[in-house]
């Protein structure tokens, strides 16, 4: 459905465009919009487009698999046992009469089936609901832009939010209306279902409502402003298998610090992280959440894409139902003790899964309690204090395979993206990214040893020299992701100090520095430049991080107004 070429503004408002929509905003601050989010809203679009087109090429070879199946069993290939054979002549004469008489038959039928139109797969239509629609400017663009869906629930609790959705719905011509009929004719004019339909509720029972499996929707969205917490439990119970989950989460004071750790262990389930990679710490805690909340009724996730974006989190995940694979979970979520000198951490898987091939061939999994702990009290790098973090998701954050098809979603249609130069880059970083957990910057662990900083490129290079992995983490500007363990990384700075000599004088007695100085490296670093440390798409010039688009941005202030209850929509 296409956007329409034209826009009317009333009096008293003010016309906002976002690609081929346009919504109404009023003077007053009755319902939130946030410019800054649009590569929040164009990142969603892109990544329900290519899970759509994933979901319904699935559908398409089950059904294909299940056509040839049905074609077999009428041509009667593997069709029971062979007939026995006569005793006497008489019986094998009849027997062959009523063999050259079914030939006849099913030579007769295929000729009629040749004759038939064949089947062809109808790709499914996809119905979205986004819990907190606030302006509806998301769902409005979900309607226009993404071809396969059959239509959008917007709701949201506020009085103000529901009219001011109606209104834009309207305004893009994705209410409810009827045709126009032929001048002359006798015929009824049809009524055009909405693409956008506007409800005013609570967001939980409405997804409570929807949690029966004929009534499930495909995809839901949600970008509540603050933690989307309270909306996982429905959100996980009402959405199709092999659904797409969309959560936005905003309150990173409570995921990326350690200045609320009460509030964090109650909202995800886990204490936060207080160290450079604290952001996809956050990432980790809210996939804990969502993986735990889908386990109590039988689901899990598989996470395709995560990212930390300025002031927030996105991820999207798909939801399964498998008993088996929720036993796995165990085995995927771990505590980390971390280091508050160094930062170095310590990984504690809290289960295992074990493996046993029985003598016919079919494996038996054994889930057992993980060993511990892994480190000592304090440190045995800087012989500093550790803080317990978690339990978070320990396993991949990112499909590979899903980040590189939107992405050459992205590239074929950049010019349907207001935002596609910074979606390149970010999902550039992303689809390369090591599945290993947590990053570092040079300049960071430099200023653990109080020395001169190595470029990212030498440090890169001395860690593939020593046969480890290196990427780029999405999550900070000058980070790598290494499979080297903050041990090895220690070694390889010790071997740039003895180039780079360190004053001592400078360093006060009590200083973990001493510490990670006493130590001498257990091999010598090469800093020569790899020739793979620089990758494919970094010799690309791409827009990796972005810079701060407006001063003083940053979430937006709440909508004003009488509410029903505290947590409302971010769009």
């Amino acid at each position: 459905m296409s956007a329409p070429a034209t826009f009317t503004v009333p009096e008293g408002f003010t016309l906002h465009k976002e690609n081929t929509s346009a919504i109404l905003l009023p003077s007053s601050n009755d319902t939130f919009l946030n410019p800054v989010q649009e590569f929040n809203r164009d990142l969603s679009v892109a990544c329900i487009r290519t899970w759509g087109e994933l979901m319904n090429a699935e559908k398409e070879r089950k059904w294909r698999q299940a056509v040839e199946r049905r074609a077999k069993k009428n041509t009667g290939e593997g069709a029971g046992p062979k007939a026995k054979k006569p005793k006497t002549e008489g019986d094998a004469l009849a027997t062959t009469d009523e063999k050259m008489g079914e030939e006849a038959a099913q030579s007769t039928d295929a000729s009629k089936d040749a004759t038939k139109p064949q089947p062809e797969f109808r790709p499914h239509q996809f119905v979205i609901l986004e819990a907190l629609s606030a302006t509806g400017l998301r769902s409005i663009r979900y309607a226009h832009e993404i071809p396969l869906v059959k239509y959008v629930i917007a709701n949201d609790l506020s009085p103000a939010a529901v009219e001011a959705m109606r209104r834009n719905v309207e305004l893009n011509d994705l209410h409810e209306k009827e045709e126009p009929v032929a001048e002359g004719s006798t015929e009824e004019p049809k009524v055009r279902p909405a693409k956008v339909r506007v409800n005013e509720g609570d967001a939980c029972a409405l997804m409570y409502n929807h949690r029966s499996e004929r009534n499930r929707v495909d995809v839901v969205d949600l970008d509540p402003y603050g933690t989307a917490v309270p909306f996982i439990d429905g959100a996980v119970q009402c959405v199709n298998d092999g659904g797409l989950l969309c959560v936005t989460c905003t309150d990173m004071s409570v995921l990326a610090t350690t200045n609320y750790p009460e509030k964090c262990f109650s909202n995800y389930g886990g204490a936060p992280v207080k160290a450079e990679y604290c952001h996809e710490a956050a990432l980790r805690l809210v996939l804990h959440t969502l993986a735990t909340s889908a386990a109590r009724y039988g689901r899990y996730i598989q996470p395709l894409l995560s990212l930390s974006i300025d002031f927030y989190v996105r991820l999207f995940v798909r939801v399964y139902t498998a008993p088996i694979e929720v036993k796995k979970l165990f085995s995927k979520t771990a505590v980390y003790h971390v280091c508050s000198g160094c930062q170095s951490f310590y990984e504690q898987p809290l289960g295992r899964v074990t493996e046993q091939v029985s003598d016919k061939g079919n494996v038996n999994l054994h889930f057992k309690v993980h060993q511990g702990p892994p480190v000592s009290e304090r440190c045995p790098e800087c012989n500093s204090v550790l803080h317990v973090a978690g339990p978070m998701w320990s396993g991949p954050i990112h499909n590979k395979e899903f980040v590189s098809s939107v992405l050459t979603h992205v590239e074929a249609n950049e010019d349907k993206y207001g935002t596609s130069a910074r979606m390149k880059g970010m999902l550039t970083v992303a689809k390369e990214e090591l599945d290993t957990p947590f990053y570092f910057t040079p300049s960071k662990v430099a200023s653990h040893f109080h020395c001169v900083c190595p470029s990212l490129d030498e440090t890169a290079s001395a860690l593939l020299h020593a046969g480890h992995k290196v990427s780029r983490s999405h999550a900070c500007a000058g980070s790598l992701k290494t499979s080297a363990t903050y041990a090895d990384i220690h070694d390889i700075f010790r071997s740039w100090v003895k180039a780079h000599p360190v004053r001592m004088d400078k360093v006060s007695e009590n200083s973990p520095t001493r510490h990670l100085l006493s130590k001498e490296p257990s091999f010598e670093a090469n800093f020569k430049r790899h020739p793979e440390s620089v990758t494919a798409s970094s010799k690309i010039k791409l827009v990796r991080y972005q810079q701060n688009p407006t001063p003083n941005w940053g979430p937006g202030a709440k909508p004003g107004g009488k509410r029903k209850r505290g947590q409302e929509g971010d769009d």
